[in-house]
C-alpha cells in the first residue's frame, strides 16, 4: 500500500515550478494518490505592487487571485492532457511557509513537492531559518524538483546510516518510485583511525580493521534490505568508505540516478540542517532531484 495518500505540489507558476507540478503529475499517477496544485501570491509583493500603482487593496488582491486562479486552471489542465490526472486547484494569499504547512495539514498532504528554482520552495531553503521551519515543521516527506520530468524515476539512490528511520526512508523511496531499481548506499569510516595511527599500529592491521567494518555494513545493509521488502534483482547494495556527502553525490553520477531519498533524522541531520550538514550537501550539490523523508 502506498504511503502518499495525497500529494501537494506548490507552484509560482514559473516554467521551473511546472517542472514540478509534472513531477507530481508523473507520481500521482504512478502511486495512485490524489494531487492539488497550490499558488500562493505573496501579501509583501502585492502591497508594493498595489502602492506602485495607487490601488485599492481589495481590488489589488482581487485581480492577482483571480490572474492566478485562470492561470494554475491552464496548468490542471494541461497535466489531464498529458498525463490523465485530474488535480485540485488551491489559490490563496500570505506568507508561504505557514501557508504551505497549513494546507499540507488541511489536505492530510503524504507528499509537498516543490520546484528547485524561482520563486519556489528551495530560494527559501537556502536562507537557513525558514528551512528549519518547513522541515521541522512538515509532517511529510518533501520533494525538491531539479530536472524536467521525462518519464517515472528509473533509479533511486538511498543514503542509509542505519538509523530507526532507514527503513521508513527506504519506504518513501519505493513509495514514489514503485518500479525503479533502489540502490542503499552506506559511507562508512572506521573510527579512531587517527588514533590507530598514532599508535603506530601497522597499516595491514588498519587495512584488516576497515575490511571487517566493511563487511559488518554491507551484512546490516543485507538485512535492511530485506526487512523493507525489496527484491535482490529489484536493488543493488554499495558499501564505500568515506565521507558520506561525496559519496552520496559521486554514486548519483555514477550510477545514473534520478533521484536521491534521504532521512532527516539524528542530530546532525536536524540541528545542522543548511549548516554543513549531509542533507544541506546533497540540496545543493545534487543533479537531480531530491526527496527529503520525515
Amino acid at each position: 500500500m502506498h504511503q502518499f495518500d495525497r500529494i501537494l505540489a506548490a507552484t509560482d507558476l514559473s516554467a521551473p515550478a511546472r517542472h514540478a507540478a509534472e513531477r507530481a503529475a508523473l507520481v500521482s499517477k504512478e502511486a495512485c494518490a490524489p494531487l492539488d496544485l497550490l499558488h500562493v501570491a505573496n501579501f509583501d509583493t502585492l502591497e508594493r505592487l498595489r502602492l506602485l500603482i495607487n490601488v485599492a487593496p481589495d481590488d489589488m488582491l482581487a485581480r492577482v487571485l483571480d490572474t492566478a486562479q485562470a492561470r494554475i486552471a491552464e496548468l490542471a489542465l494541461a497535466l489531464n492532457q498529458r498525463y490523465g490526472i485530474s488535480a485540485g486547484i488551491r489559490v490563496t494569499a500570505g506568507s508561504l511557509l505557514p501557508k504551505l504547512v497549513k494546507e499540507c495539514e488541511a489536505l492530510t498532504a503524504g507528499l509537498l513537492v516543490c520546484g528547485a528554482q524561482g520563486e519556489s520552495v528551495l530560494r527559501h531553503f537556502l536562507l537557513g531559518t525558514t528551512a528549519r521551519r518547513i522541515l521541522s515543521t512538515a509532517k511529510c516527506p518533501v520533494l525538491i524538483v531539479k530536472q524536467a520530468p521525462h518519464a517515472p524515476y528509473q533509479r533511486v539512490l538511498v543514503p542509509v546510516d542505519f538509523s530507526p528511520s532507514s527503513l521508513r526512508v527506504i519506504r518513501h523511496a519505493r513509495s514514489i518510485a514503485p518500479l525503479a531499481e533502489i540502490v542503499l548506499l552506506h559511507a562508512f569510516d572506521v573510527p579512531f583511525a587517527r588514533d590507530i595511527r598514532s599508535a603506530r599500529i601497522d597499516d595491514e592491521i588498519i587495512d584488516l580493521y576497515r575490511v571487517a567494518a566493511k563487511q559488518e555494513a554491507l551484512q546490516k545493509l543485507t538485512a535492511l534490505r530485506d526487512e523493507a521488502g525489496l527484491s535482490s534483482n529489484g536493488s543493488c547494495l554499495i558499501v564505500l568508505r568515506g565521507d558520506a556527502r561525496s559519496r552520496i553525490i559521486e554514486q548519483e553520477q555514477k550510477m545514473d540516478c534520478d533521484l536521491i531519498v534521504i532521512g532527516k533524522h539524528g542530530k546532525g541531520l536536524v540541528e545542522k540542517l543548511l549548516m554543513g550538514s549531509v542533507t544541506e550537501h546533497v540540496l545543493s550539490e545534487a543533479r537531480n532531484d531530491v526527496l527529503v523523508s520525515i
